[in-house]
Parts: structure tokens; sequence; C-alpha cells
């Protein structure tokens, strides 16, 4: 009797954090450079930022560096570009599941 409750509480919390996981966020095309730089935020140095429905967001998932040099003529310091990327707003923080530069045309 107490291997078949291990079983099922064992099942149960599997499949819970299975769905915990899974995820149905659709992409969002946001502006997105660096916060201090272009979006005029607080911080100590030069950070990701993307902008959503007007609100400024720092980037968890991600960093500035990971999408070339930030000080290019077309970097995020000197220029706003656009990202489609999933994730989600927490502790006002943007913690991005995915983040894909838009190239620009």
């Amino acid at each position: 009797m107490k291997n078949a409750l291990f079983a099922l509480f064992l099942f149960i919390g599997i499949t819970a954090q299975a769905q915990d996981k899974k995820t149905d966020e659709k992409p969002l095309i946001v502006e997105t450079a660096c916060g201090e730089c272009q979006f005029g935020m607080e911080g100590k140095s030069c950070d990701l930022a993307v902008r959503i429905d007007g609100k400024t967001y720092f980037v968890d998932g991600t960093t500035i560096d990971e999408h070339g040099d930030a000080h290019a003529k077309d970097g995020f310091c000197n220029a706003v570009r656009k990202a489609k990327v999933t994730g989600k707003v927490e502790n006002n923080r943007f913690k991005a599941n995915s983040f894909t530069l838009i190239k620009e045309k």
C-alpha cells in the first residue's frame, strides 16, 4: 500500500512539474536597446532592456554582449532595435526564454 501511494504521489509530482515547464507563450515583437543609454533607465553599466507597451524592463536570460558590439553604430548603446522574444515580466524585469534580433531591412 505504501508503495502504491508513493508511486501515485511521484506520478502527480512529475506530471505537475512537466506542466509547469510547458509554455504556450506567443512571441512578442519588442523594442530593445541599452537601458541606460537609450531608454534612460537607472543602472550601473550598459545593460540590455526591452520596451513592452511603453514600459521598460531590464532583461534576464541574455546579455547585451551576446548580440554584438553594444557600442557599434547599430549596437544597443547607439540604436533602438526590434527583437522577437518570449518570456514574462517578473519582479519588474523581463525574464527571457528566447530573444532573437530582427534584422533591419
